[in-house]
């Protein structure tokens, strides 16, 4: 029977927890059974079993469901699992934080960016956040923008830049710009070139899309104008990287979403062509997201200054594309 943690001290938990079964129950988390969590970690099973059953005691709490066909975690299971993350997060950023002492700002901005960013004001912000601190340096990861708000919370990026399904209490959310989608095909298209079509002339039509083009997800509206087209239900490819869904576009797997400013250089030199509908395209707002609870080093301050002095110097109106 498991010791209820009312019962516990939390100063004693905080002394005697031992840190390798938070990291081995971060790895039981995010897999399918125990025997997958052995396999990653590349440990025996009864080892990871027992390390599990030595958490839930010191814990006083179940924190993993196991029944034939279904392995989930409980309530405590999903908090601990949120907690851990941060922690963990917390003691990566040591180093940097450490190191981060001299004069000079050498620091490194770690961002966390969706794939179809392009902001001129941001673009801005990197330039001269290169000219006033030229030894600090930055690193730019794309991805879908899900993962970019998990790695803020995990504190493992100093910002982000990516669109936003569900606010968090915990981050901090600026909008950066907003942009408008539109959608286009390729040269080997039936529908490329033609002028004048109607919405209804994309009935039946195959589609690929970003991996966010859902009903329940950031690109909602996006996901919305595909279901007015009428395009076929089955969308033939994915991505969450913007160059690849241009990429299936253009090589003629299917119509796809592009926002129309970022589209609009390839429309001009002949490699896309602009569908309907060609009024009201849906609006998608890009955010700064911030964790207010990371510990930031000079040069993540700076550039974050830096960024948020342009936003707030620059009207809303000058920071939505068409």
């Amino acid at each position: 029977m498991m010791t209820s943690s009312s019962n516990l001290s939390p100063e004693k938990l905080a002394r005697d927890l031992d840190w390798n079964l938070l990291k081995t129950f971060l790895v039981i988390a995010k897999s399918k059974s125990i025997t997958d969590a052995a396999n990653r970690l590349r440990l025996r099973q009864p080892s990871v079993s027992a390390s599990l059953k030595r958490l839930e005691e010191r814990l006083g709490k179940q924190l993993v469901l196991r029944s034939p066909g279904s392995f989930r975690l409980t309530k405590a299971g999903k908090l601990l699992e949120k907690e851990i993350i941060e922690i963990q997060g917390t003691i990566l950023r040591f180093e940097t934080i450490l190191r981060d002492t001299e004069d000079d700002i050498r620091g490194h901005v770690r961002i966390a960016m969706a794939s179809h960013v392009e902001c001129p004001l941001f673009d801005d912000a990197l330039s001269r956040f290169h000219q006033q601190h030229p030894h600090a340096t930055l690193s730019i990861e794309i991805s879908a923008s899900r993962y970019a708000i998990e790695n803020l919370i995990a504190r493992r990026a100093s910002i982000g830049i990516c669109l936003v399904k569900d606010r968090s209490p915990k981050l901090h959310y600026k909008r950066l710009f907003r942009e408008h989608f539109g959608l286009f095909c390729g040269p080997s298209h039936p529908l490329f070139g033609v002028k004048d079509l109607r919405p209804t002339d994309l009935a039946g039509q195959s589609s690929v899309s970003f991996v966010t083009d859902q009903m329940g997800d950031a690109l909602r509206l996006v996901a919305l104008m595909r279901a007015e087209a009428n395009l076929d239900d089955r969308v033939v490819g994915t991505s969450a990287n913007l160059e690849e869904v241009r990429r299936m576009i253009i090589a003629g797997l299917g119509i796809g979403p592009l926002p129309i400013h970022v589209a609009k250089r390839d429309v001009e030199s002949g490699v896309l062509w602009r569908l309907p509908p060609y009024t009201s395209p849906p609006a998608i707002d890009v955010y700064v997201v911030q964790n207010p609870k990371a510990q930031l080093n000079r040069a993540e301050v700076a550039f974050c200054q830096i960024l948020e002095k342009l936003i707030d110097s620059t009207p809303i109106e000058e920071r939505i594309y068409l």
